[in-house]
């Protein structure tokens, strides 16, 4: 299997330094990462949203080692909440934040996260929107649900993320399928080890249509991140079979990749929200989306032929 290699380069300086700079590299990454600055992202923003589809922006960034790079996170997403704010969309344009970007990592990192995230929810709530806490690797999952809950307490809307591959996505997401909650399930894109998560790509599958059937059948607002078509059909049955209307659940797919099935989906009156990410550090996210799916491997690789 490609992807654990992909994962684990991902990590790798000096694959960091080679991918970065071959010439090809920077047409390829402008496949899924749209722009650097804010001012880069508005148009996209507004071109999305004018096709009838909704967003979730990220700002990416993972190799936060000063807490004053999380405050620089920080301010980077309330400098995009600005610019949000003059497109009055209200929660047609979410965000996505990695705790790890706020610092989640550093000494007293779990407080410092939730310290710098707060006010970036503070400021989404005022202009009618939210935010959703994304899954990162299985250590820092307890750390995300404790921040979850403590912010719901004040931003009930306050979304997170759930992994299929991991063995206690189950229990998770019966505590969270409740009145209000909002929650993205996704298939889950880090390297796990196996006493903590499916390792083969049918067990995975398994597992997230488990998961899928807790989150239909609960009380809360179910996010579906999958390009499966498979699992999109499988999502549309269960949402039928719960008496769900089609604003009460909602499809989630990545800028980049199956562009005319987000399309598809939001002329059938699906809401289909598209997740966008911007940055300058964009390798570790740009990696992931290539071991997550063969396909991005491919595209990647024949770019890499066609140009070298």
């Amino acid at each position: 299997m490609l992807g654990p290699v992909i994962l684990a380069a991902s990590r790798s300086d000096r694959m960091r330094r080679l991918i970065s700079a071959a010439p090809v590299t920077r047409q390829v990454v402008d496949r899924f990462i749209p722009g650097e600055r804010v001012d880069d992202i508005v148009p996209v923003i507004r071109d999305l949203t004018d096709r009838g589809l909704e967003v979730t922006m990220d700002v990416v960034g993972e190799d936060i080692t000063r807490p004053e790079q999380a405050a620089a996170a920080r301010d980077a997403y309330l400098e995009l909440i600005d610019r949000l704010k003059e497109l009055e969309l209200g929660d047609r344009a979410e965000m996505s934040v990695k705790l790890s970007l706020f610092g989640q990592a550093l000494p007293g990192g779990h407080e410092l996260a939730l310290a710098n995230v707060r006010p970036v929810v503070e400021a989404a709530a005022a202009i009618g929107t939210t935010v959703t806490l994304d899954a990162e690797d299985h250590t820092t999952l307890d750390s995300m649900f404790a921040i979850h809950d403590e912010l719901r307490r004040d931003f009930p809307q306050t979304g997170c993320v759930i992994q299929a591959y991991l063995f206690r996505t189950e229990a998770d997401a019966r505590r969270l399928a409740a009145n209000g909650s909002r929650v993205r399930l996704v298939k889950g894109a880090y390297k796990e080890p196996a006493d903590v998560a499916f390792q083969q790509k049918t067990e995975i599958d398994k597992a997230y249509v488990r998961v899928l059937k807790i989150l239909m059948a609960g009380e809360g607002y179910p996010m579906i991140g999958s390009h499966d078509p498979r699992l999109i059909s499988i999502t549309q049955e269960l949402a039928r079979r719960a008496g769900r209307k089609l604003d009460e659940y909602e499809f989630q797919m990545l800028y980049g990749i199956r562009t005319e099935e987000h399309l598809r989906l939001a002329a059938e009156g699906h809401r289909m929200r598209v997740y966008t990410a911007y940055g300058t550090d964009w390798y570790g996210y740009f990696m992931r989306r290539l071991a997550e799916k063969p396909a991005n491997l491919r595209f990647f690789v024949r770019s890499m032929v066609s140009k070298g």
